[in-house]
This record gives C-alpha cells, sequence and structure tokens, in this order.
C-alpha cells in the first residue's frame, strides 16, 4: 500500500510517498536543491551537507535534505502538512558556509581543469556561494593517486564527496577505493595503492562533481562549449546503451553516457567511453582493388565496376558484420538475394532459430532484472559480454535476489549458486520441481557461450522449456550489436555459415573482421577499418563507422534504436547504404529507394516493429523442439574484451588496457 503524504515546500503543496527524502520531494515539486555527494543512483552518505533546507516547526538548524525521509516530519500544530523551505535566509547562510568551508582547499585550477565549464563547485559557487573568502592560510594539498590508464586524478582538488568510492563498491562491485583519515587528514585513496580493475571505472569520471578525477585520454583536448553534442546508441555491445557523442570539428573527442532507465540507466562501459580513438586510425578512406596481388588506390567508379563484373554470373554469398546498421543489412540482403546469392548474419556460428523471435531474443526486458527474485545465467559472463546489464544483476543481488550460474565459475562481482558447468547440469536442473520457484518472478538468461556449439539449437530448446517450467521470462544475451536487428529482417541462411559459403565463388563481406575466408574465394570487403577483413580483401569499398552514419540497431531485448551521425566518414569514404545502392545500379538491378528515408519505408513494411523506436515488441512464445544435448562444457564466448572489433583493435587506449588484464593474469613469481 502507497504511503502518500502531503508535504508545503516553499508554497507549493505536493503528494509524495512517505519514504521519498526530502530533496527528491523538492525534485518532484520542481525544486532545484544544490548537492554534490547525493546520487540518486547510490547509498545516501550526507556528507556535503550542501542540500540544507530549512523544516518549519524542526531543529532551530537547518537538514540535510538527503537523509530526511517526508515521513520523519512532523505536522502542524493543527494537524497542517509540514512546511519546507529551501530559499529562507537560514538556508542561504547555511549554503554559503558550506561553500565557503568546501573552497578553503580547493585549489584555484579552473583554467587549466578539464572539469571546467561542466564542474558543479563551480556553477554552484557562482549560484550560492559568496563573493569571497575569510580564509587566508595555505591551502591544503594531497599526493594524486593512479588509477591507471582511463582516470586522471588531482586529488587536491576533491571534496570528499565519496561518489566515487560508492559507485566502485555498489555498481562496479570492486572493493579498491575508500576514504582514510579525519578532519584535514581525510582523503580519497586505494586500497594499497591499487589501480582500478573495473571496465565500468569511467563512470566515475561522470560522477565526480569537481576536477578531481578527469579523463586521461581526453585531458586537455577540448573545452565542453567547443564540442558538437549528438546523441546516438553504442555498437560496442548489445545492449544498446544510450551515449552522446561530442565531436569537434570532424573528429570525435569523447564518448559520454545518457540516461535511459530501461537499458542502460547512466551507465557505459570502458570501451564504449574511450574507444573514439580507433575511430581515427587505420581507417580505409578510398576505394581498393587488387592488382598482381596488391591492393592499389582507385575511383569509386572503377571500383564498383570491378565489384560488379566480379559478381555477375556467379554464386555469391553475403557476410554481415556485428558494427552493421539494420538499414545497410536489409540492403545487403536485397541486392545479394536478387542476384541469387545467400546471406548470413550469424556469422560466429551462433545457432539461433529463424522466424521465432521469443528464440533468439526472448521475452524478458532488460528492466525484469530489476524486480527479479531469482535470475539463473546459462552459458554466459555478463561480466565480460554486458557489463552494464551485469551491474543491474547486481543491483538486483544487493536488493535480495538469488542468482544462479550454469558454467564457467569466474568473478561476476556478486554472490552466485554454481550449479554446474556442462549440459548436464542443465539437464539436472531441468529434472528438479519448481513449484516454489512459479511464485517469485524469475529471468533467465541465455548466453551466446551455450548457443554457438554444435548443438546449440539443442540447448535453446532445453533452455526455454526451463523457462517455461520455471514460469520465468527469457532473455537471450547477445553480444553483436547488429545480431537482432538482422535477425529481425531475416538475413540468414537455413544451414548457418557452413551452407553460405558452401561452393560460393564471391563472398561479399560487410564489415566480418573476425572470420577466415577460404583461399581461391574472391572477396569484396565493406566496411571502416583496415582491419583482418581488408587484408583478405580482393575489392575495399571503404564504408563509414558506427558514429558517421544514421542507422537503426536493435538491443539485446529487441528494442529498435536509433543512431545518429555525429561526425563524417574520412577521405572518400560513404554510408553503407549508399555504396550498396551505387553496386546495385552497377550489377543492372537497382535497388528500390534513392535515399535512406526510402530505404526505412520500405524496411518497415516489411518489418513494422523496426518503426516503433525505442519501444520493445511482445515476443508470442513458440515452443523449439527437444533434441539430444551434448556433454560439453559451456565456454566464454568473449576472448580478448577489449579487443572484440576493428575499431577496438585500432585503439591504442583499447591495447593498453588489454595488455594491463594480459599482465594482471601473470601469477607473481618469488624472488629467488
Amino acid at each position: 500500500m502507497t504511503d502518500l503524504r502531503k508535504i508545503i515546500i516553499d508554497d507549493n503543496e505536493v503528494e509524495v510517498e512517505g519514504a521519498m527524502t526530502l530533496i527528491q520531494a523538492c525534485e518532484v515539486a520542481g525544486i532545484e536543491v544544490p548537492r554534490f555527494c547525493y546520487h540518486e543512483r547510490l547509498s545516501i552518505a550526507g556528507n556535503c551537507r550542501m542540500c540544507l533546507v530549512e523544516v518549519v516547526g524542526g531543529p532551530p538548524k537547518p537538514a540535510a535534505s538527503c537523509a530526511m525521509q517526508v515521513r520523519d516530519l512532523r505536522p502542524g500544530p493543527e494537524g497542517q502538512p509540514p512546511v519546507v523551505k529551501t530559499n529562507s535566509p537560514m538556508v542561504k547562510k547555511a549554503r554559503e558556509g558550506v561553500m565557503e568551508f568546501l573552497l578553503i582547499n580547493h585549489p584555484l585550477d579552473c583554467p587549466i581543469c578539464d572539469q571546467g565549464g561542466e564542474c558543479d563547485l563551480q556553477d554552484q559557487a557562482m549560484a550560492y556561494g559568496i563573493s569571497g573568502s575569510r580564509f587566508d592560510l595555505p591551502k591544503r594539498a594531497s599526493d594524486d593517486l593512479e588509477l591507471g590508464p582511463l582516470v586522471a586524478t588531482t586529488m587536491t582538488r576533491c571534496i570528499s564527496c565519496t561518489r566515487c568510492v560508492r559507485f566502485t563498491s555498489e555498481v562496479a562491485g570492486i572493493l579498491t577505493m575508500g576514504q582514510t583519515g579525519r578532519g584535514e587528514d581525510a582523503e580519497i585513496t586505494t586500497y594499497l595503492g591499487a589501480t582500478l580493475d573495473s571496465n565500468l571505472q569511467g563512470n566515475i569520471i561522470d560522477l565526480c562533481p569537481v576536477g578531481a578525477l578527469t579523463s586521461k585520454p581526453y585531458a586537455f583536448s577540448a573545452r565542453p562549449w567547443e564540442l558538437t553534442k549528438t546523441e546516438s546508441i553504442d555498437v560496442m555491445d548489445a545492449l544498446g546503451a544510450n551515449i552522446r557523442v561530442d565531436t569537434k570539428g570532424r573528429e570525435v573527442m569523447r564518448i559520454l553516457p545518457r540516461n535511459h532507465d530501461g537499458v542502460n540507466e547512466e551507465w557505459i562501459t570502458d570501451k564504449t567511453r574511450f574507444v573514439w580513438d580507433g575511430l581515427r586510425r587505420q581507417r580505409l578512406d578510398a576505394p581498393y582493388v587488387r592488382v598482381d596481388g596488391k591492393l592499389r588506390a582507385v575511383s569509386w567508379g572503377e571500383a564498383l565496376t570491378a565489384a560488379a563484373d566480379a559478381m555477375k554470373g556467379k554464386k555469391i554469398a553475403g557476410l554481415i558484420g556485428d558494427l552493421v546498421p539494420v538499414e545497410a543489412a536489409y540492403a545487403l540482403k536485397q541486392m545479394i538475394e536478387g542476384q541469387g546469392g545467400h546471406v548470413e548474419c550469424r556469422t560466429d556460428g551462433s545457432k539461433l532459430p529463424a522466424g521465432n523471435r521469443s528464440g533468439y531474443v526472448g521475452t524478458a526486458t532488460i528492466e525484469d532484472i530489476d524486480n527479479a527474485e531469482m535470475i539463473q545465467l546459462i552459458g554466459t559472463n555478463p561480466r565480460l559480454e554486458s557489463p552494464v546489464l551485469n551491474a543491474r544483476i547486481r543491483k538486483a543481488w544487493a536488493r535480495g535476489a538469488n542468482v544462479g550460474l550454469i558454467g564457467e565459475a569466474v568473478d561476476l562481482t556478486y554472490d552466485y549458486h554454481h550449479v554446474g558447468t556442462d549440459r548436464a547440469a542443465l539437464s539436472e536442473m531441468m529434472e528438479h520441481d519448481f513449484g516454489k520457484v512459479l511464485e517469485v518472478p524469475s529471468v533467465v538468461i541465455v548466453g551466446q557461450g551455450a548457443l554457438n556449439e554444435a548443438d546449440g539449437l539443442s540447448v535453446l530448446a532445453a533452455v526455454m522449456k526451463f523457462a517455461a517450467d520455471t514460469n520465468s521470462k527469457l532473455l537471450v544475451l547477445h553480444t553483436a550489436a547488429s545480431r537482432v536487428g538482422t535477425m529481425d529482417i531475416g538475413a540468414i541462411t537455413k544451414g548457418g555459415m557452413e551452407k553460405t559459403l558452401d561452393g560460393a565463388e564471391v563472398v561479399y563481406n560487410l564489415g566480418a573482421d573476425e572470420i577466415e575466408i577460404d583461399k581461391g574465394t574472391f572477396v569484396i570487403y565493406q566496411g571502416s577499418h583496415g582491419d583482418r577483413g581488408a587484408h583478405r580483401a580482393d575489392i575495399i569499398l571503404p564504408g563509414a563507422a558506427y558514429t558517421e552514419e544514421s542507422g537503426l540497431f536493435v538491443n539485446t531485448e529487441g528494442r529498435p534504436q536509433m543512431a545518429q551521425r555525429a561526425s563524417f566518414p574520412p577521405g572518400e569514404a560513404k554510408e553503407n547504404w549508399a555504396i550498396l545502392r551505387a553496386l546495385s545500379a552497377e550489377l543492372g538491378a537497382v535497388l528500390p529507394f534513392d535515399n535512406l528515408g526510402g530505404l526505412r519505408a520500405a524496411l518497415v513494411a516489411e518489418v513494422p516493429h523496426l518503426g516503433k523506436i525505442d519501444q520493445v515488441p511482445v515476443n508470442e512464445w513458440e515452443h523449439l523442439k527437444l533434441r539430444p544435448m551434448g556433454k560439453a562444457d559451456f565456454r566464454g564466448i568473449v576472448g580478448d574484451y577489449y579487443l572484440t572489433n576493428p575499431i577496438t583493435r585500432a585503439s591504442e587506449v583499447m591495447a593498453e588496457l588489454s595488455a594491463g588484464v594480459k599482465a594482471r593474469a601473470q601469477k607473481p613469481m618469488a624472488a629467488e
């Protein structure tokens, strides 16, 4: 039952839940209360005291609005609603005093601080502080921390809000940071000077309200007011995190998270945040044709003519990579099938069922994890496959949910019941009586590690039966950003990769860089980076990266989202759909659209739910036929987390992070 209470805030009467804090009630009333330590996704610390308000009839001193609940307020003498003031003389004086104390030791670094222009301390000092200070003693200095290659520290600026400590311990699940000392000796530090070992650590840069924690790769590159900001979607994993791409001229300078409660809340992975330097390096910026064994730069006309001549009258196969937007995949499918060929998006060998959306997406949304009492993981390591989703599972675990795992026993940052490592554990679990499970909300999450073996469909059928027997919702956790969207348009061949490539004379490779193509096959590669696919190609057609064209991506829960263009492709590179449209004209089979709008109209006409941006369609449950499973262990699908696609492999930051992981994995040797 909801406990609603009336409260008067600055002469505005609002009705809010009694469990709300005063700072949340003020937000409901549309009144801004300054804060440094309070964050709605972290536990309450109550140490900055900037959010002080006056409670009429309460104590003769201001109260911290982040730490006092509405139900704690006393009504008036005749039962009137409690009265709170956020702009009284008492509150104004208190805020000025708090700000004066915060600035005692804060250095005058604003001209050289990367946080300048988007700093909470700057903004609130101007809005709530006073023009001068009464303190003229020497300022305290602190030693900087070495947190690794991502987060730069200037700890003299730190105001001890402890947001970074609470994030790393509560959300990221690493107990590395903390605070030592008291009074003037208090400082944020790490345990024995350790660096941060988490692929979510970059979020503390956003959380820091001052310039104590900033981005090392971005340092001194640009000011916020110089940047053009574009809302887009991340493609480094299949979660579809909402991001903002900041560009200066034609260069991507940084990538930041956008809030979306249904997908990534307001967190992104370090791979998402710091991969932008890979967008600048090893780029394909001109078409190439292999002549006498060597690639030679040519004009677009020559490249398209050579590609069309190579394809005419031949048996063609089309492969779709992990970072391809739905529009480009749809254009390739239309072109290749128009030439009598086959296309395949399951380039990793995953056995996803054609046409059964409950089988390759599932029935759960990401938000269902928040309310789940039981979460069963099968053949997945979400800490590597989708770190932000793993943080959401950790949040459910911290709330009291039980987590089970069938697969390799790994550190997921939370406790779980390890059922087993192989198919036999899944079979044994299916034989139990699940009467108790039926009473609580449950989610089953199956990963690609369970589905990309020869018996993948058998495993999926067993998982779907288990989900049905336990009345659980099913979530298929993908690793490729393009996979669900390309499955939606039917870009698959019966028999998978083996059947697609069987007897193919020409392979049209659209950004699939993680596969090997037999020698003797003519390869046309279309992509953005000079990676493995370009090295194997006979013709290279340079395409746009995900920040350089507008495109649809469908995330792992089946939610279509729109990635917007933030910059332009380098050199002569073109948008991917436009290259395929131009090539279809050379083939004499012109695709029936002349612009992106026409392409999307045709796409939505064929697959209507792709037009419902940011909505998760309800998938009808379709059982798969049970088949015998093998006996092998479930294995991890992600090898080197930081080097999973062409953009990450071109990034110097990702290479450094990858080297760091390998170095930490080596066991220390004792001195002789």
